[in-house]
Order: C-alpha cells, then sequence, then structure tokens
C-alpha cells in the first residue's frame, strides 16, 4: 500500500515541521527503500497504488523501480475499505503486506513475517503508535475482518487482531517497527537504518531534535 509522495499531501506531520517538499522527499526516500525491500525478498510484488505520481517526489526513480511489479490503483472510501479491496484484488493465496512508513524494514524480516504466517491464518506486525506495519494472510477471505476497523489509532492493531480472532482465524505476532509519522520517528528510524535513501534524505535536511 503506497501514495504518491506529492508536496503538501504526503507526510503532512511532518510537513508541519519540515516544509512539503522535505517531507514529500523523505516519503519518497522511504517509498524507495520499501520496493528495494520487496523484490529483494524475491516474492511476486504487488502494489496499491493511490495519487498522481507525476506530481510526487522522484517520480521517475519510483517509475523505474516499479518496472516488474503489478500495480494497482487503491479503491474505496476509508483507508480500511481500501486494504480490504487491495487484497481482494491480490487474489487468493498467501500476501505479505506492508505499507511505506517504515523504510527501515529489511527482507529478512519480510521473510519471517511469512514463515510466522505459515503456522497461522494471519500475522500482525505491531507499529510502536499502536498501529501494524505488516498483515500477513493466506487466503483473502480474511481481507473482511479489517472492514470497520479504526485506522491510525493507538488501538489500531489491537482491534485488527480482535476483529481476526472474531471470525476464527489464528493470528500470529512478529516484531513490533516504528512508523515514520513526526520528526522524532524520522530522527530514529534514520540512525536505525543509516544505509538507506530515507537516512541519506534525512541527514542532508541537517534536522536534529
Amino acid at each position: 500500500m503506497a501514495k504518491a509522495p506529492v508536496p503538501g499531501l504526503a507526510k503532512t506531520r511532518l510537513a508541519a515541521v519540515l516544509g512539503d517538499l522535505a517531507a514529500a522527499d523523505l516519503a519518497a526516500a522511504g517509498l524507495l527503500d520499501t520496493l528495494e525491500v520487496c523484490r529483494a525478498s524475491a516474492a511476486p510484488c504487488v502494489i496499491a497504488l493511490t495519487g498522481e505520481m507525476g506530481q510526487a517526489c522522484r517520480s521517475e526513480e519510483i517509475r523505474q523501480a516499479l518496472r516488474g511489479w503489478t500495480v494497482l490503483a487503491q479503491r474505496g472510501e476509508g483507508f480500511d475499505e481500501r486494504l480490504a479491496n487491495a487484497h481482494l484484488d491480490c487474489g487468493d493465496g498467501p500476501v505479505i503486506q506492508v505499507g511505506m512508513d517504515t523504510p527501515q524494514v529489511t527482507a529478512t524480516m519480510l521473510r519471517q513475517a511469512g514463515e510466522a504466517l505459515g503456522d497461522d491464518d494471519t500475522v500482525l506486525g505491531p507499529a510502536d503508535d499502536g498501529g501494524w506495519w505488516v498483515f500477513g494472510r493466506h487466503d483473502a477471505s480474511a481481507r473482511t475482518a479489517l472492514l470497520g476497523v479504526p485506522m491510525s489509532t493507538p488501538d489500531t492493531c489491537e482491534h485488527t487482531r480482535q476483529a481476526l480472532l472474531s471470525r476464527g482465524l489464528s493470528v500470529g505476532v512478529v516484531d513490533p517497527l516504528r512508523d515514520v509519522d513526526v520528526v522524532a520517528d524520522a530522527e530514529a528510524v534514520a540512525d536505525m537504518a543509516p544505509h538507506t535513501r530515507f537516512a541519506q534524505a534525512w541527514d542532508a535536511l541537517g534536522v536534529r531534535t
């Protein structure tokens, strides 16, 4: 799941401090890092995309990185609907889904999520802010559990887990990661993964809290 990193529309909480262009460039760098890691996992790659890529930062670099990917348009009203529809559009069979807010993710982490999915119907990776950074499922029918779950709240992961359990699905859990939402997150993630494009973009800003 990804959003075109368009200035003024991407990473608005970062933009309030850093400015629209800097925030969008960080989002673009994080997206590129995530695309690279997904490709390195050696699994077929699908992206559900929203926004105008032609107006995005690093648009040509992102287009190049998406060569060989299946690109789907996000559809639905709320984010819960867009998530559920993306899983429907991916079809049946195992899927490991991540977003673009954890540029520190590695191919090993994705493989570990896949291994955890081998023992359960679904798998969740909690995010430090109460959301989740990864969701895996065997069957697309698990998507219905996402509908009605309040997104971007301190309890999103727990609400998702409960919704899955209420449908009789087992839920495996993998290690948490920190989403990049605010400046403190950006600094922490850049320090955690200094080899990434995200860290390089952050360092170029010269911002330290």
